[in-house]
């Protein structure tokens, strides 16, 4: 049975008359008769018999109605949902990000993005980078935002703006008494913080030998975030990015390096799979929380 043949059979067995069915459908009642023939044509029994005027469900009809009646009301869930669907008025959305903009920019966008569109579901997903570009070309996550803006191939990168690495200290360590920390000031520390295969830590390599000094951390990360108990167990100081909201966490003290240097935010996406129209719309609010959350940090956009 063809679905069109499904919704005129449980609209009849619904209604009863072939006027009301018809109504409801919204065609013509020779066109509703038209189709319930072909219908039981292709079945091969009958599923009305005529009694004065009215339509009698044959044994056969009413032993199929119930299960017709769940596909059809399915059929009816999968329209208005394709519908909702193509007005963005709903759906799925998925993110990918590394720990700094998860932590910081993504929930500023989810909460303008929800109080516009509150039916949309939204997935969340924390990743390295190298992760989040695989989810980016694999489809899983048609939005990525990682710290990061080297071209790659078959991906979109746009540059939201930048955030500058910063020193966090324990807040009663020597360090915490200066105003700006220089790599001189560090020799002498230990040190954690990124790994030299990373784009801030190439940067600081650079940055470091442009003051005769040597980045060799002693403790090295990926993601920022995990710096957070070696500092605040007093294994040492760290270089870490200033995109995460260091503030909130007690018995650190953040200062500025002598050198200033800016990590990129970028936004990824597929060239080869175009956003839809839910996505576009967070990729707006993206770019706009990124803006909102360098300007409320005093970092550079």
């Amino acid at each position: 049975m063809q679905a069109r043949q499904l919704e005129v059979f449980c609209m009849l067995m619904r209604t009863g008359t072939v006027t009301g069915a018809a109504a409801m459908l919204n065609i013509s009642q020779p066109a509703l008769s038209q189709i319930l023939l072909h219908a039981e044509d292709q079945l091969g029994f009958k599923l009305f018999n005529r009694l004065r005027g009215k339509l009698v469900p044959t044994r056969e009809a009413e032993e199929l109605y119930p299960e017709c009646e769940r596909i059809f009301s399915e059929l009816s869930a999968l329209r208005r949902r394709t519908t909702d669907m193509r007005f963005g008025r709903t759906g799925l959305i998925r993110i990918a990000a590394s720990a700094p903009p998860a932590m910081s920019i993504v929930p500023k966008a989810l909460l303008s993005f929800r109080a516009a569109h509150p039916d949309i579901v939204v997935r969340s997903l924390i990743a390295p980078l190298v992760n989040v570009v695989d989810m980016i070309r694999d489809g899983d996550a048609p939005l990525g935002i990682v710290m990061n803006n080297t071209a790659r191939p078959g991906i979109d990168v746009e540059t939201l703006g930048h955030t500058q690495l910063v020193c966090i200290i324990p807040e009663h360590h020597r360090l915490a008494e200066l105003d700006r920390i220089g790599f001189a000031d560090l020799q002498n520390e230990t040190l954690i913080s990124y790994r030299a295969g990373t784009l801030p830590g190439r940067l600081l390599i650079s940055a470091a030998a442009a003051e005769k000094q040597i980045f060799n951390p002693a403790i090295e990360i990926d993601i920022s975030i995990t710096a957070l108990p070696f500092v605040r167990d007093g294994f040492g100081v760290a270089i870490v990015d200033r995109l995460l909201p260091w503030q909130q966490f007690p018995g650190l003290v953040l200062r500025p390096l002598q050198q200033k240097i800016s990590v990129p935010i970028a936004l990824l996406t597929s060239r080869d799979r175009p956003l839809t129209g839910s996505h576009l719309a967070m990729r707006d609010d993206l770019r706009e929380a990124c803006a909102s959350v360098l300007k409320a940090g005093g970092l550079e956009s």
